[in-house]
């Protein structure tokens, strides 16, 4: 397969789910009817890249998984408060995780980013804190916003909403992380003549 290929396979399989919930919403307004398509993009998005890829991407299948349980049981129960809450419980969850091992002196958000940055473990210890409350404060977000307001609006706040806002916390972190990164590429001093 083409590189170009691949990119277009991995983001179907990214986000095939998404793309199909948040369409049927935008065109219903109906997330039971919404529930249906992301079971079925959840699905569709495993086949393909098992398909195209031999294997099982980790975090399509956790996606696929929590599409398949919540939107399977959205469907089982036709009560879409059950696909609302899923956001509420994975970022509840996720920050519940953060929080639990940074209390416990452990450093779960370094655990999860690998190399991606080198940072002292006190700075990520703070990383791993405000991520832990963004999250937590997420899921309340989600609460109020699926109880007070209409499933078009919620699906909004759900894509893009979150993420725009998952991208300014970031940026907003980044002045911390620069102030800790280590000089890789410091410049070398020329030799004195």
């Amino acid at each position: 397969m083409s590189p170009k290929a691949g990119r277009w396979v991995r983001l179907f399989v990214d986000y095939a789910g998404l793309v199909a919930f948040l369409a049927v919403i935008a065109i219903t307004g109906n997330a039971i009817t919404a529930s249906w398509a992301v079971v079925a993009g959840s699905i569709a998005a495993l086949l393909v890249g098992f398909g195209f890829e031999r294997r099982l991407a980790p975090m399509p299948l956790v996606t696929a998984i929590f599409g398949v349980i919540f939107g399977g049981a959205t469907l089982v129960f036709h009560n879409e408060a059950i696909i609302k809450m899923k956001l509420t419980i994975l970022d509840a969850g996720f920050g519940l995780f953060l929080l639990t091992g940074a209390l416990r002196g452990k450093n779960p958000l370094k655990a999860l980013m690998g190399d991606a940055f080198h940072l002292p473990d006190p700075v990520v210890r703070t990383l791993t804190l405000r991520y832990a409350l963004l999250f937590l404060a997420l899921a309340a977000a989600n609460e109020v916003i699926w109880r007070t307001q209409s499933t078009r609006v919620w699906a909004l706040y759900k894509f893009p909403g979150t993420a725009i806002l998952i991208f300014i916390f970031a940026m907003s972190q980044a002045p911390l992380m620069m102030k800790h990164m280590p000089d890789d590429e410091a410049p070398e001093e020329s030799p004195k003549k």
